[in-house]
């Protein structure tokens, strides 16, 4: 089995696909109903509420918005800090160094997920 990708459900997919385009840097291909944006491992798919209950209605009834967190392993965990600092988005944990090395901070997307950008010491292995 291989993860190849995750899809986020939102109301508003043109500005969750611009918010995820500016943030990682890949490009956005799709419409207002459907997204990708290809990204180093996995793909990332925004889809909106409506299209999911179009293929499977009912399919929303129940669903959340922002209960998990996604992880992104960055160079510089302090340079990715400044310039998403400087976009004005929501910072939920400052950059830390945990102790088993891996330096990390996290932020908050427009549809309430949590982004974690971490970095790991040189030679050390994935931790987050």
């Amino acid at each position: 089995m291989r993860f190849v990708g995750i899809c986020l459900i939102t109301q508003d997919v043109p500005g969750l696909a611009t918010f995820y385009s500016q943030i990682l840097g890949a490009e956005a291909e799709g419409d207002d109903t459907h997204v990708v944006l290809n990204t180093t491992g996995a793909e990332m798919t925004i889809f909106s509420v409506d299209g999911m209950e179009n293929l499977a209605p009912g399919s929303m009834q129940g669903a959340g918005y922002g209960g998990f967190t996604m992880g992104f392993e960055v160079q510089d965990v302090d340079r990715e800090f400044e310039r998403i600092k400087a976009m004005d988005v929501e910072i939920v944990k400052l950059p830390v160094t945990h102790p088993w090395g891996t330096r990390s901070f996290w932020f908050r997307d427009p549809g309430g997920n949590i982004v974690n950008f971490f970095s790991n010491p040189p030679g050390g292995q994935r931790q987050e």
